[in-house]
């Protein structure tokens, strides 16, 4: 029998282990597949060339990995996903969210649409448009922060003291993602990661960072967090404005008291935030999306699907 369910990603890592866990507690075995190794073709029924599937279209995919590469191979990634979208496939979380996301300007705009309290942002091409519009901020000893526009995991953040800080052109691809420095609110730098799925808190911590960057990746210190209903409700309106199914938010508390919302990540990791949580991060999000897509009934025993 054809799968109904596929899992994106290289099924290797950690995320991908207790995620296929959660469907084995469900007697669900997903078709695990990497979407390098999707595409499209006219010699299958529903146009596309997902290996494992031939003519079957499937009821729900859950996307754990999008491999990075080249402008046309993302493109095509992300339009696999549309296409399953289009034929009805319940897809978390689908291109348009991801692409919400992955673009940090997108998610801004996301943001401030949705009169989600967000630092100051900007965003456009070239190093001279990026120095003429740092300098009145930098000039009043105020400090910014430079983020790759496609990053992730805390890599190639600058903490921009001086337009001579400011990356080369060629490191970032030309986009200049300024964001204004957040000091710390009290003794040392930390925000909060909240991650949310189907319209609920699921677990959250703390981020101590031994440095201005709190990335777990780049050796911040979790502690569990039970997060507060103000935090609880930007993480949900920051997931909700993106059209996320699952998402980790992460806030950040201004000097004066203020929580700012930074990233919406629609992929997000969460090995450090099991690390300190009681709640079993994979079984609920796989819970979620199963329900979601097959209903209760049919959420359980479905080996093979």
């Amino acid at each position: 029998m054809a799968p109904d369910v596929i899992l994106f990603g290289d099924g290797r890592d950690w995320h991908g282990r207790v995620l296929a866990r959660a469907f084995k507690a469900r007697g669900i075995r997903p078709l695990s597949v990497p979407l390098a190794a999707c595409g499209f073709s006219t010699a299958t029924r529903s146009g596309l060339a997902i290996p494992g599937l031939g003519d079957h279209v499937p009821r729900a995919a859950l996307v754990r990995f999008v491999p990075g590469g080249s402008f046309e191979e993302v493109t095509m990634f992300l339009g696999v996903l549309h296409a399953l979208r289009e034929l009805g496939v319940t897809v978390w979380n689908d291109a348009r969210a991801i692409e919400r996301c992955v673009d940090k300007s997108t998610t801004t705009f996301f943001l401030q649409r949705a009169q989600i309290p967000t630092p100051w942002t900007w965003t456009s091409v070239g190093r001279d448009a990026a120095e003429a519009v740092a300098a009145p901020i930098l000039a009043t000893g105020r400090r910014l922060v430079q983020k790759p526009l496609f990053g992730a995991q805390g890599k190639g953040l600058r903490l921009i003291s001086s337009a001579a800080d400011l990356a080369p052109p060629e490191e970032v691809n030309g986009v200049y993602y300024l964001q204004a420095f957040v000091p710390p609110a009290q003794d040392h730098h930390r925000d909060w990661r909240l991650f949310v799925c189907a319209g609920r808190v699921v677990a959250a911590m703390i981020r101590h960072g031994s440095s201005w960057i709190t990335n777990i990746k780049q050796g911040a210190r979790a502690e569990a967090a039970i997060p507060s209903q103000e935090l609880i409700d930007l993480a949900l309106r920051s997931t909700a404005c993106v059209g996320a199914d699952y998402a980790g938010v992460d806030i950040i508390q201004a000097p004066g008291g203020a929580f700012l919302v930074l990233e919406v990540n629609s992929m997000p990791a969460w090995n450090g935030l099991q690390a300190v949580a009681r709640v079993p991060i994979a079984d609920r999000l796989v819970a979620a999306f199963l329900d979601a897509a097959l209903g209760q009934a049919e959420a359980h025993g479905q080996e093979g699907a």
